[in-house]
């Protein structure tokens, strides 16, 4: 992993650690969605609200490790305002740059960032969790 990758790595984690986006309970959202690693015990709920096909808000709660609670505040931010084919092509992107056997680039640095996630296996679900299950509520929804 290059040195650069590692700097942008460690500063979208400390930075969505410490200030996730939409972190917080919304009971009122029309799709509720639970991220959980039973190996682990990482675990988020996602409060998803779609209108015409347009994801309007993405909140979250729970807890887990620095990598889950900032890769899930990612997730929120990027997904927001998009549509559902949209979302769900980049939550098929997020998997493409994580994935251990992929040597691509993505131009959004914030889930670039997560490459460095290849290099460290035993973190990758922790990485991928919210948007696993984001993906599986995006392709029913689509259906």
């Amino acid at each position: 992993m290059n040195d650069k990758l590692k700097q942008l790595y460690k500063t979208v984690i400390l930075k969505h650690n410490n200030q996730p986006f939409h972190y917080e309970k919304k009971e009122a959202a029309a799709h509720h969605l639970d991220a959980y690693n039973p190996l682990c015990g990482d675990r988020f709920n996602l409060y998803v609200d779609v209108k015409d096909g347009i994801i309007k808000s993405v909140h979250f709660h729970g807890y887990g490790c620095a990598i889950s609670k900032a890769s899930t505040s990612v997730l929120a931010k990027n997904l927001e305002g998009k549509t559902v084919a949209e979302a769900l092509s980049l939550c098929e992107s997020f998997e493409t740059v994580v994935s251990p056997d992929a040597n691509t680039e993505n131009n959004n640095e914030e889930l670039e960032a997560f490459a460095a996630a290849k290099d460290f296996p035993g973190r990758l679900q922790c990485a991928t969790l919210s948007w696993e299950a984001m993906k599986a509520f995006l392709i029913t929804s689509k259906s």
